[in-house]
């Protein structure tokens, strides 16, 4: 290189440019930036050898939140090339509704972009890119080979949701935190996608995403494990710690969704049956009661000093759909307050309402919202989403008129409720907006980085545990308006 003297800039210093195109320029790029006192400007690799795909929702809040994601990173890509990356929206690629379960979906990514692209990077609507510092991060891989790359998160005991996968040893199993992003080389994408065009995908059930992605990529030890990426970071852009290293973080400033929606706009049903008037149904007059305005037990039998309400179906060890699809009826009716969210729990649900209040604000209750912790079944065939009810449905009261309204009913009164209305759902065309701050296990059935990052909104079953001290240290928010603000700073990046 030829350059300037430096009195030329009137500068004291000499800035070197360097265009990192590989692993060797980028380890050039790090020795001379570690060894010398030369400033060094790594200008990244072409980026237009990276594809990110943001792991978009079809909701219209989630949707502004891609778009402001996609415009974010085109902006940093104009800063630095006038030919940027390839940004894309992931509900937006077919209309396959199982496409959020991302490997239905490597056969169109390897057909579009196996050729011309080297890295597939997915990241969710709160995760902040510094587009230099991961184009840097990536160059230091040999992007000839296979690389699966991300923030590894591990199961501290054998769980339900990872069907008690490695029992002996639930750490020694790496899955990727999605919302530090993740990476996938594309010579592992073109492998990837030629075995889903062979091979159908086993899993009729998709219950933690990020954790099922990763065992089939590792195929029982034939694959790659995941690499971790200590540059792959989830603590919130203003943290206090110095995070020069992190090539992401999370959004800490929330969107503009305006006031928590108040009390009055929720009604809770509660769905228990007589053997449980006395277990389950005091844990949460000790814990959440209080702060729900509209509230009702439904049972098979009538208790006046819960109360309860006998809904006039009989119970059932399982599925429950007949009491769902009887409440969602009693909703709409004039026996209960005219609100503008319904929400479906379980008796041994534990729920934050305050938290659950800030979370509404950013939904449309005029639009047919499904909201929970988003299950699929079958996805790789055709099947449908549906809302896990443990961790609590949250319905608007469009969505509750369009069910009912397109005739959509149990074939049993034990069929699986939510199992059911994500049939009747699909078949709508409407879609199950999923939040990862609802939970269908208990806080020790995740990982605890997973949770770190989060404000959580519900857990689900008593099982082995003390609920009443899981809520105090989980959900519990001394007043409302501490749950509003803690959630302003950093819950509803979570969406």
């Amino acid at each position: 290189f030829v350059f300037p003297p430096p009195w030329s800039f009137g500068l004291h210093s000499i800035a070197l440019v360097v265009r990192a195109t590989g692993f060797m320029w980028a380890c050039l790029c790090s020795q001379l930036c570690e060894r010398s006192h030369i400033f060094v400007l790594c200008v990244p690799p072409d980026l237009r050898e990276i594809v990110f795909i943001l792991q978009s929702q079809s909701n219209s809040f989630h949707v502004s939140q891609a778009e402001r994601r996609k415009a974010d990173l085109l902006k940093q890509a104009h800063s630095l090339t006038e030919e940027p990356p390839v940004v894309l929206l992931l509900h937006t690629l077919s209309d396959n509704e199982g496409d959020w379960s991302i490997l239905p979906l490597l056969p169109y990514i390897s057909y579009s972009f196996g050729k011309n692209s080297s890295w597939i990077v997915f990241l969710e609507e709160e995760t902040n890119v510094k587009m230099t510092k991961l184009a840097q991060v990536l160059a230091k891989f040999d992007k000839n080979k296979e690389w699966f790359l991300g923030k590894p998160l591990h199961d501290e005991e054998s769980t339900i949701i990872h069907h008690y996968a490695f029992a002996e040893n639930p750490s020694v199993f790496k899955y990727p935190d999605f919302a530090a992003a993740w990476a996938l080389s594309i010579p592992l994408v073109v492998r990837l996608a030629n075995k889903v065009r062979d091979e159908p995908l086993k899993s009729d059930f998709t219950i933690d995403l990020k954790h099922e992605v990763a065992l089939y990529i590792w195929d029982n030890g034939n694959g790659p494990h995941l690499t971790a990426v200590p540059e792959l970071c989830t603590e919130p852009e203003d943290s206090s710690q110095p995070l020069n290293h992190c090539a992401t973080t999370l959004s800490s400033k929330p969107p503009l969704c305006g006031e928590p929606v108040n009390t009055e706009d929720i009604f809770v049903a509660v769905k228990t049956c007589r053997k449980f008037h006395s277990e389950r149904v005091p844990v949460i007059k000790k814990t959440w009661e209080k702060d729900a305005l509209f509230l009702e037990y439904y049972s098979d039998h009538a208790d006046p000093s819960i109360p309860t309400i006998n809904i006039g179906v009989p119970n059932t060890e399982r599925g429950h759909c007949g009491k769902t699809f009887a409440i969602l009826q009693r909703f709409l009716s004039s026996s209960v307050p005219n609100t503008k969210w319904l929400i479906v729990v379980d008796d041994d649900t534990l729920i934050s309402i305050p938290r659950l209040q800030v979370l509404l604000s950013c939904y449309n209750p005029s639009e047919p919202v499904c909201l929970g912790e988003r299950y699929g079944y079958g996805l790789s065939q055709g099947g449908y989403s549906y809302i896990t009810g443990g961790g609590g449905m949250v319905f608007s009261r469009e969505a509750v008129v369009r069910l009912l309204d397109s005739g959509c009913k149990c074939y049993s009164n034990d069929a699986p409720d939510d199992m059911v209305l994500g049939m009747c759902l699909n078949a709508l065309g409407l879609p199950v907006t999923h939040s990862p701050l609802f939970h269908q296990a208990r806080p020790e059935d995740y990982a605890r980085d997973f949770l770190a990052h989060q404000v959580p909104i519900s857990f689900h079953k008593h099982w082995n545990i003390d609920p009443v001290a899981v809520f105090n240290k989980w959900l519990k928010d001394d007043l409302v308006a501490k749950a509003s603000d803690g959630l302003d700073k950093s819950a509803k990046t979570e969406l």
